[in-house]
């Protein structure tokens, strides 16, 4: 039986910290908050043309199910095997069952949001509302980065969510979920946020709870104990195909962010700068003096990108971008990529032992671009002094036309030959070395320079090209 959760009284000669009372002293009750809730939510069912031939989509069920192994890269479970609804020939082309999904109601007038992916390859969409009315709806709008869809019905007074606020949001709050898992309408279930700012996407922070989520559910509301809509539930963990206690939400104001452009034009634009990025470890930070890891570390800038045109280099370390911190590399992107194309915005970056600061004027998001290879230089002039050997290196000087065909105006040393510490530290012939403890390498004479000051007792920071991106490694002198 439970109860109100009993609070012992502290004894008088009690130490340490004073106990925290409990803010729920029993079983939270969703009951009002399901009457408030449900009736702005709905079920959408996708329907797909197929021929009379007898070839087209599974039923309804096993193509749900399939969605749902296919999106979660869960193998077909043995002896599953979907079979499609027998027609005959001379039965003309009609609507099948495709899938089954959720949705929430955003206003009156009958706009609905929902996940990309719920809509995606459908030819047609039913809405059912929770009073069992029907109607056919149209995509406004889809964005497949982030997972959010809004479709339009044509109703009106129709009951629409609250939004909420996710920065009130707290880890162990409890939270509900309304929807269709397995078609099986108004669906209710609940649990508790277990983490917020989960990295799974490059442009969402998405909020993981251990509400049950199935295939249905998806697009359906996260909704918290004030009848406000925090989350879309958007994608589930799991190894055996069914629901393991991880389950994430795209959070609602990033969602509400691309459902705004979406209704404006039908699409999301979205900024871009054009590098290559990559997390900065403990041991990379310390090493060339940012102290703790933080940042995101370039790795390559792309050729003509608004990076490149406006001086940042291979190996900067970006900060902050509009004066926003970056403390994750995972956190750019979205900086960016929220940014309207054109804006000029600031960015921050530690370069070389300082930090510095570069305007930018922010370009627009395009399809994924290919890096192609760089042409590996001509050996010439290979060295290797006493301190290079130690190191395991045989260096040579880049030529005028090999800097411009990699884009490395200020040079480099190639890496001709390599042992010993440096080929323990990952580096290869081929590699071109573009800084040694924060200093600039690019002639031999630099190297010199910059192995004169070596601390045999400290691992050496190395700033490397490979191909078109840069990164730093760590190169540890043998005890």
């Amino acid at each position: 039986m439970f109860g109100a959760l009993a609070v012992p009284a502290p004894a008088a000669a009690q130490s340490g910290p004073p106990a925290v009372a409990p803010s729920v002293r029993g079983l939270p009750d969703f009951t009002d908050l399901v009457e408030l809730a449900a009736p702005s939510v709905v079920n959408i069912r996708t329907l797909e043309r197929v021929s009379n031939n007898g070839e087209g989509s599974a039923s309804g069920m096993d193509e749900q199910m399939r969605e749902f192994f296919r999106r979660f890269g869960i193998p077909m479970p043995p002896g599953f095997t979907p079979k499609g609804p027998q027609q005959d020939p001379r039965v003309p082309e009609e609507a099948q069952p495709r899938g089954v999904g959720s949705g929430f109601i955003l206003s009156s007038d009958g706009l609905i949001m929902t996940n990309a992916h719920v809509v995606e390859g459908a030819d047609e969409l039913i809405v059912t509302l929770s009073d069992k009315r029907e109607f056919k709806a149209k995509v406004v709008g889809s964005d497949k980065r982030t997972d959010v869809a809004v479709v339009k019905i044509e109703a009106a007074g129709l009951s629409a969510v609250r939004i909420g606020d996710v920065n009130r949001l707290r880890v162990g709050e409890w939270v509900m979920a309304i929807g269709s898992p397995f078609g099986l309408d108004n669906t209710v279930t609940a649990g508790i946020v277990s983490a917020k700012k989960r990295d799974t996407g490059d442009f969402l922070p998405f909020i993981q709870t251990d509400v049950a989520i199935n295939p249905g559910n998806s697009g359906g509301p996260l909704i918290n104990m004030r009848g406000e809509v925090v989350g879309i539930n958007s994608q589930i963990y799991s190894r055996s195909g069914g629901f393991q206690g991880i389950s994430f939400a795209i959070p609602i104001d990033e969602a509400v962010r691309v459902s705004d452009q979406l209704r404006a034009s039908g699409r999301v634009t979205r900024g871009r700068i054009g590098v290559q990025i990559d997390q900065v470890s403990k041991e990379v930070a310390e090493s060339i003096g940012l102290g703790r890891p933080r940042g995101a570390l370039v790795r390559g800038v792309e050729d003509g990108s608004p990076a490149s045109k406006a001086g940042v280099e291979p190996g900067d370390i970006i900060l902050k971008f509009d004066d926003k911190d970056v403390d994750n590399s995972v956190d750019l992107p979205r900086l960016v990529g929220n940014t309207r194309p054109g804006n000029k915005s600031r960015m921050t970056v530690f370069r070389r032992g300082a930090q510095r600061e570069i305007s930018i004027t922010v370009g627009e998001l395009e399809p994924d671009v290919v890096a192609q290879k760089a042409p590996t230089p001509d050996s010439s002039k290979p060295k290797a002094s006493s301190a290079l050997q130690r190191l395991g290196l045989v260096l040579s000087e880049l030529s005028v036309a090999q800097k411009k065909q990699l884009n490395m105006p200020k040079g480099g040393v190639r890496v001709e030959q390599v042992d010993g510490p440096a080929a323990r530290a990952g580096l290869r012939e081929g590699d071109v070395i573009a800084a040694i403890n924060n200093e600039e390498t690019g002639t031999l004479s630099a190297v010199e320079s910059a192995l004169a000051k070596l601390d045999s007792t400290k691992p050496v920071n190395v700033l490397f090209r490979r191909g078109d991106w840069s990164q730093y490694t760590l190169i540890r002198f043998a005890r």
